[in-house]
């Protein structure tokens, strides 16, 4: 499923995102407190409602603008955009790469938001297991 085909299908972006962050569609329909069908329709669809777009974002962890401007092409080019700096001593050759932000804190908000999510995974389980 490519978003080149048709780049403004929103469903098809929201299905390439949850595949890229490694989660099915009973995951995202867990955090959105619907079922995997609810989730297919959404990802079926060309366009959703902005409140329920918020929501999707908020359960992948990404922003409303992340998922519409969202294309295969943005992310061969974000990903080609690192400099392996084992072969230049750590030199970026003619262009200065410089982060906006902490590596580190990302590392650790990212962390943060695995274990939030396994702690929410573990309390279904349980809740299902209570609940037979």
């Amino acid at each position: 499923m490519s978003t080149t085909t048709k780049p403004y299908h929103i469903g098809r972006k929201i299905s390439r995102i949850r595949e890229l962050k490694d989660m099915k569609q009973e995951a995202l329909a867990q955090a959105l407190g619907t079922n995997q069908q609810a989730i297919s329709a959404i990802e079926n669809s060309e366009n959703i409602d902005e409140e329920k777009l918020t929501e999707v974002a908020k359960a992948l962890g990404v922003s409303v603008e992340a998922i519409k401007n969202f294309s295969e092409e943005n992310m061969i080019n974000y990903f080609n955009s690192f400099y392996d700096s084992s072969s230049g001593n750590g030199v970026v050759n003619a262009t200065n790469y410089e982060c906006t932000f902490n590596p580190l804190d990302k590392v650790v908000e990212l962390y943060e938001r695995l274990v939030q999510v396994e702690k929410d995974k573990n309390e279904y389980l349980e809740k299902l297991l209570k609940g037979k």
